[in-house]
């Protein structure tokens, strides 16, 4: 399969290197000039649990040579559009686009610019860091889950059985859109707080206040994701989220690696998702939307910290 991989991140540059690997067709989409000749030119290492490879995978800022299958968008939410809108002139009807980003909204303006029959919701929990552009740190396998299955469930067949050979562990869904608020729902008790106070996952529980205000921020969630029709995919939000806390203790959330790096967050649309929806909803989000504010503010002034 020929896959192309929007956004060079992370999660990116983990899926587009496996992939290439695997022996797959794979090609990264890069906004930056600069930067796309750097990766072009040195190739994109992964370190970590299988130890460490570098493999060449072309990098591109505009049209592809070869026409894609399948797209898969690895951008911050708030660069989804901008992202996207620039392919749609170019993919062939047939091509699909999964979407493995975090929080709410990425698959409504997927399927506003492509149509609905394309777009494939997704999550995944691997753990991946980036250390440096095209170089990452694969630190944890997780399930990457896509669908709907229908209404071509070969196809997604298809690309599960791709992903499969590059390593990951990978099945589709009928009910992506329960999944995809399940992992929304882990974000909002974690991601939050650890850019907030600057500790890795598994602190969180440690303390009496981090605790209190992730149960709340889950609650809250769960609460809104009831009032939206929504079945959860396990039965404890609360507990689901201290067995992710347990489980990837050393990790560095995404969120707080946004902070660190002076980066733009995607507290809007996790926490900010939340508080959304509760508007629309009649549910009070308190919580969430003390969370979005303080995350918000931390962005707003990088220049501003004290060391």
């Amino acid at each position: 399969m020929h896959f192309l991989i929007v956004g060079p991140g992370a999660m990116g540059c983990l899926f587009a290197g496996r992939l290439k690997m695997a022996g797959h067709e794979a090609t990264l989409l890069d906004y930056r000039l600069e930067r796309a000749g750097l990766l072009n030119d040195k190739g994109i290492t992964i370190e970590g649990i299988d130890g460490k490879a570098t493999v060449k995978v072309p990098v591109i800022t505009g049209e592809p040579a070869s026409t894609p299958d399948t797209v898969l968008v690895c951008v911050k939410a708030g660069k989804t559009r901008t992202a996207v809108e620039k392919l749609a002139h170019f993919l062939p009807q047939k091509a699909h686009i999964i979407t493995l980003q975090n929080g709410l909204g990425n698959v409504d303006i997927l399927r506003e610019v492509f149509g609905g029959h394309r777009v494939l919701g997704g999550v995944t929990a691997e753990g991946a860091t980036l250390l440096g552009s095209g170089h990452i740190r694969h630190a944890g396998r997780g399930d990457t889950i896509i669908g709907p299955l229908g209404p071509f469930p070969g196809s997604v067949e298809k690309i599960v059985s791709a992903f499969k050979t590059a390593g990951f562990s990978c099945r589709g869904v009928e009910d992506i859109d329960a999944v995809i608020w399940g992992k929304l729902i882990i974000n909002v008790g974690i991601n939050g707080l650890t850019a907030i106070t600057r500790l890795k996952n598994g602190r969180l529980p440690e303390f009496s206040g981090t605790l209190r205000v992730m149960k709340d921020a889950v609650a809250e969630a769960e609460r809104v994701a009831t009032a939206m029709g929504i079945q959860l995919p396990y039965p404890d939000p609360v507990e689901k989220v201290l067995d992710v806390c347990r489980a990837t203790a050393g990790n560095v959330a995404s969120m707080l690696q946004d902070i660190l790096n002076r980066r733009k967050t995607e507290v809007e649309y996790i926490n900010g998702a939340i508080v959304k929806q509760g508007k629309a909803t009649g549910v009070p989000t308190p919580v969430n939307k003390t969370i979005t504010s303080l995350v918000e503010t931390l962005q707003e002034t990088f220049d501003e910290y004290i060391s």
